[in-house]
């Protein structure tokens, strides 16, 4: 999860840097597909394993909330500063607590509640800042705000699908289907709005392709041996590395309300982490 958060921040940082190019969303979409068939399609040949797997129409699901939930992302990196639209991103482990519950009959603890109340009174601080502290603050973009709000959403709904899969499915098989998913649709979408990359964008390209390729890797690898919730909570570290990236490449220093709002959403996802590896301790 270390690894992912890492990899993650990189991407981000280099999606915002690209859409100063004017390269839209949905190509950058295009290409980071292009790249993870290819490496997922070497690593099934490696391996021996049969590309389209047993569950098909969850694989299929899978792909297209993935695809529905990267566009969010990128549209807030695009449209926020860096560690705000990371921040944001991170909901998804309060998003994931609440569905693991329904959708794959986790129990609800305590720590799990208090991760709900923190992330939830930390989103509320970040955003609307005036309520809370002077009116000199700026206030982020509304619509960017739900965007973001939105993709951390479905990607915890893309969590838990991994999380029901990793029963059935090779971890290649599953990353496989986002490009399957991503890639046409992206090109159908995007069609006349193609901007032909040059120089060094090509490698920004190229590099968001791999790095988020690691990430995903990382993540489904984590959550083969932990529980949704506790797995994807250990990636709070991706707000401290956007927070830092954010400051040496763009200068955006994050004011009171985005601080103590990403204090309040990690401490939450801490005391979840913590929470349950102690009820487990208890059990053994």
């Amino acid at each position: 999860m270390i690894l992912s958060a890492l990899a993650f921040s990189i991407m981000s940082l280099l999606v915002k840097v690209v859409s100063e190019y004017g390269i839209s969303i949905l190509e950058v979409v295009a290409v980071r597909s292009i790249i993870s068939l290819v490496i997922s399609g070497f690593t099934l040949k490696h391996k021996g394993i049969a590309p389209f797997g047993n569950r098909k129409l969850l694989l299929f699901s899978r792909g297209l909330v993935g695809f529905i939930a990267l566009n969010c992302v990128f549209y807030a990196l695009t449209s926020l500063p860096l560690a705000e639209a990371t921040i944001l991103q991170y909901l998804h482990p309060m998003f994931t607590a609440v569905l693991a519950i329904f959708f794959l009959g986790e129990r609800s603890t305590g720590g799990s509640l208090i991760c709900i109340a923190l992330s939830f009174i930390g989103v509320i601080i970040m955003v609307q800042p005036d309520v809370f502290f002077t009116p000199s603050l700026v206030k982020l973009d509304s619509f960017a705000v739900l965007v973001g709000i939105s993709g951390a959403f479905l990607s915890a709904i893309a969590y838990i699908i991994v999380r029901a899969l990793n029963k059935t499915e090779d971890p290649a098989v599953i990353i496989l289907y986002f490009p399957m998913i991503s890639l046409p649709i992206s090109i159908i979408l995007l069609w006349q709005d193609f901007v032909m990359p040059s120089g060094e964008v090509w490698f920004y390209l190229v590099a968001i392709g791999i790095t988020t390729h690691v990430g995903q890797i990382a993540i489904t690898k984590a959550m083969q041996t932990e529980t949704a919730s506790r797995a994807t909570s250990f990636g709070y570290l991706q707000v401290v590395f956007a927070t830092l990236l954010g400051a040496v490449f763009y200068h955006e220093v994050p004011h009171s309300g985005t601080l103590i709002g990403a204090g309040l959403i990690i401490a939450g996802a801490y005391i979840n982490v913590t929470w349950k590896r102690k009820a487990l301790q208890l059990k053994d």
